[in-house]
């Protein structure tokens, strides 16, 4: 009998395994751009367990395995800014990286009032420009990162935190 993949609030527990996993995700596309010195790569284990005691963070389980991975905070303006969305290799393409966005976006609007979310990907991206449209996602603007990838801005307005509890 196989398992389903829960996604639930990331604790202090699971920094290790997002750490790994997000190295591991993040190889594509560091390969894409050519440049291996991208955020999600060079970030710390200590960076990471103090985006957890700070920021939203959900991961997908499989058992105990962390497969998935979504993180997000609110900023002054109101803007959820969600990133680092990732799913392990081997799990791609099932819907999951959408399951994890809308956990995100779910999260921000209820705990943390968003009015609206704002994500970015490289311009090279195609899968993960394709994921953000399909949610709802438009293009608000491009710049270069400190890594020197092109990144391309995507945003929507976020419905009523009633809504998404609703549809959730």
């Amino acid at each position: 009998m196989g398992m389903s993949v829960i996604i639930s609030a990331a604790d202090q527990d699971d920094a290790e395994q997002l750490f790994r996993l997000q190295y591991l995700c993040f190889q594509s596309e560091a390969e894409l751009y050519g440049n291996y010195r991208i955020d999600p790569l060079v970030q710390t284990l200590e960076s990471v367990r103090d985006e957890l005691a700070t920021d939203l963070l959900f991961v997908a389980r499989l058992g105990d395995e962390v497969v998935g991975a979504v993180r997000g905070f609110t900023a002054e303006d109101g803007t959820g800014r969600i990133g680092k969305l990732c799913v392990h290799p081997r799990l791609q393409g099932h819907g999951l990286g959408a399951r994890l966005l809308r956990a995100a976006e779910t999260g921000l609007a209820a705990e943390r009032a968003a009015t609206r979310f704002r994500l970015h990907t490289g311009h090279r991206s195609e899968g993960n420009l394709r994921l953000y449209r399909r949610a709802g996602y438009a293009q608000v603007g491009a710049e270069t990162g400190e890594d020197g990838v092109r990144l391309i801005l995507l945003e929507k307005e976020a419905p009523a935190a009633q809504e998404y509890l609703a549809s959730a």
